[in-house]
């Protein structure tokens, strides 16, 4: 049984242990599924994912929310070491940017030489 409105977020990867191809959910990292081929592996962890809804809602337990219709404010909090903030900070300054922009064109574009923004 695969739920109709199914929002979860699939992951099918290689498996070289089991030399199987292994689907997974983000949503729910306890649950996989083993199969042949990625298609398999995708129907199988889709299916695993229903059964586990199905009975979670049959025993009135919460249900994750999807990912993808979640919220996001785009904001978040990262602590760094004392050193690299203030490292952080001058590179900022240097390039006359604040030090969320150049936080934000760090994360976006990681090998970006260019603090103020694209490569």
């Amino acid at each position: 049984m695969i739920i109709a409105n199914d929002r979860y977020t699939y992951r099918v990867t290689w498996s070289e242990e089991d030399q199987e191809y292994v689907g997974l959910c983000i949503e729910y990292p306890s649950l996989s599924w083993l199969a042949p081929s990625p298609e398999e592996a995708l129907a199988g962890i889709r299916a695993v994912v229903a059964e586990v809804v199905a009975e979670m809602e049959e025993n009135d337990e919460p249900i994750p929310q999807p990912l993808a219709t979640k919220h996001y404010s785009g904001r978040f909090m990262v602590r760094v070491p004392p050193e690299l903030h203030r490292r952080l900070a001058l590179e900022a300054a240097e390039a006359g940017v604040s030090l969320n922009r150049l936080a934000s064109t760090k994360l976006t574009y990681p090998a970006s030489s260019t603090p103020g923004g694209p490569p």
